[in-house]
């Protein structure tokens, strides 16, 4: 063994190391990292392993041929949905953002009016917008092919903190954040 690592130590490295890593890690990298005997260091990884089984834990690491990796634990992969589908449902794209900023300072307003003045094809981040319930139909326009006109929602001024679309900032209050 490294003279300056003990066992408790070479253990938690290891640890972090499989923790930060995105992809499995080779004996052989360990290896080269500690310069201590194969066996020492997969002496080590199996207790770990043993460890994270022996308290259930959220992760385990797994051995991939002649790497390891540590995962996330299949009995929570319900949990992790969840958790991944309400955090991907709070962000939006820079389009979207875009779309949602012209239709709450136009509104009501059509797809169409919302492609011309972003120059674009409105239609995915409208739709992302109404799946994420920022922005509803809120009626036809009146003109031929009575287009539907869009309009924000009550979500929408719980997500930004406001009461009412009188408190969106105005012009000048913009022209304030940019001089700044």
């Amino acid at each position: 063994m490294n003279l300056f690592i003990n066992a408790n130590k070479l253990k938690s490295i290891i640890e972090a190391l499989l923790f930060v890593s995105e992809k499995p890690i080779s004996i052989k990298i360990f290896n080269s990292i500690f310069n201590i005997p194969e066996n020492q260091i997969i002496e080590t990884i199996n207790e770990l392993m043993d460890d994270y089984k022996s308290k259930n834990s959220g992760l385990l690491i797994i051995k991939i041929d002649d790497s390891y990796q540590m995962v996330t634990n299949p009995e929570c992969s319900e949990w992790i949905k969840i958790f991944q589908n309400f955090n991907t449902n709070n962000k939006l794209s820079e389009q979207a953002l875009e779309t949602l900023a012209i239709i709450a300072y136009k509104q009501p307003i059509t797809k169409a009016e919302i492609d011309r003045i972003r120059g674009v094809n409105s239609e995915y981040a409208i739709k992302t917008l109404i799946e994420k319930r920022l922005i509803k139909i809120v009626g036809k326009k009146e003109v031929p092919g009575r287009p539907f006109i869009y309009g924000t929602t009550k979500e929408f001024l719980r997500l930004f903190g406001i009461s009412s679309l009188n408190e969106l900032p105005g012009l000048s209050e913009f022209q304030k954040i940019n001089a700044a």
